[in-house]
């Protein structure tokens, strides 16, 4: 069987990402071809995957208007970027694996979905989390009826203090405009988890209420500079970029986040530097042109009568380290990022890791 021919649309961190799994699995897959606007990101996947010349651009619509030359493409361009390429791939022919979110509106969204309709191409969107194992397992507990019918999930995701202010208060998903709102961006893979797990209940009534707090300019402590490498009062600061990237590099690791805050290689001290003295990153947190949500509840109720709640928080100490609980008219799951996941027996009155 002849491996997959890929071809990548957006070598950032996800794109990188998902490209990486040729690497083990040469006879499974196979990158032909990058686009990116960034060249030295276009390199960088260009010498790990032996693609040639002609096959790296500039601009996704070069690939586009090339006759069909890859099974495949990985859509992994900025969030409100998603439907143009997508669209335009399938109409070439090529099935596509969309990151999430799909898209940033319902009719982006409705947009993608007709053209690979009507392309006959597979298309499937990034919710990786489906095949996380604790969610796998968790998915299995309640096919089985281990906890009887589903009464409630009440589901956080701990977005984690300094990667908040990485993300969505220095970084790209900072401003709603410029690309999504903060749940959209984080937590469309908790919603889909919700759905997954309540898979067969159509949901009948959202209700959702959330702010932005702390990262504003009244909170800006006195003495405070614009920039944390100028900064008097940074050593108090828990969000100093300082202490997120430089003490990093320090420590000699210069993968994520350090890799985005870096406009090019080599990562180093001195590049770093520089890129926290002009760039984004190096901004105070108390004055940036941030507006997404930091903290968030939905209320969730499902036709058969069954509720849940999902609770995004980005002052934690934990990164993305989910926490679960769901009640059962027979037994309650519990779960916390990795897992093990716990059952508790209600008719046993015993509890049993999984």
């Amino acid at each position: 069987m002849c491996p997959v021919r890929a071809l990548i649309i957006g070598a950032g961190v996800r794109g990188e990402t998902y490209a990486q799994y040729a690497l083990n699995n040469s006879d499974r897959l196979q990158v032909v071809g990058v686009a990116d606007p960034r060249l030295f990101r276009c390199r960088r996947l260009q010498h790990l995957y032996n693609i040639p010349e002609e096959n790296v651009f500039s601009d996704w619509r070069e690939a586009a208007d090339r006759e069909k030359f890859a099974d495949c493409v990985v859509i992994a361009t900025p969030d409100q970027l998603h439907r143009a390429p997508a669209v335009a791939f399938a109409d070439r022919g090529y099935h596509i694996l969309l990151e999430k979110p799909m898209a940033v509106t319902e009719e982006d969204c409705r947009q993608i979905v007709s053209a690979c309709e009507r392309n006959s191409v597979i298309l499937s969107v990034c919710h990786v989390l489906r095949y996380y194992p604790p969610v796998q397992k968790i998915k299995e507990l309640i096919d089985s009826g281990a906890i009887g019918d589903v009464v409630n999930i009440n589901h956080m995701e701990p977005v984690g203090f300094w990667h908040f202010a990485h993300s969505f208060v220095r970084g790209n998903w900072r401003n709603t405009a410029e690309s999504s709102f903060s749940l959209l961006a984080k937590c469309c893979h908790d919603v889909d988890l919700i759905r997954y797990w309540l898979t067969g209940s159509r949901c009948i009534k959202v209700s959702s209420f959330g702010s932005l707090l702390h990262f504003t300019p009244e909170n800006k402590p006195a003495g405070a500079a614009g920039r944390c490498l100028d900064c008097q009062v940074e050593n108090t600061c828990p969000y100093s970029a300082k202490k997120t990237y430089l003490r990093r590099v320090e420590q000699g690791q210069t993968g994520w986040p350090v890799s985005v805050v870096c406009p090019q290689e080599p990562v180093d001290i001195e590049s770093l530097t520089e890129a926290l003295r002009t760039g984004p990153y190096g901004r105070c947190v108390y004055e940036c042109d941030n507006d997404v949500i930091s903290n968030q509840v939905v209320n969730f109720q499902f036709e058969g009568g069954q509720t849940a709640c999902l609770n995004m928080v980005a002052f934690t100490q934990e990164i993305g380290e989910r926490q679960t609980r769901i009640a059962g008219t027979k037994g309650e799951l519990r779960c916390s990022g990795a897992g093990p996941v716990y059952l508790y027996d209600f008719l046993k009155q015993e509890e049993t890791k999984h």
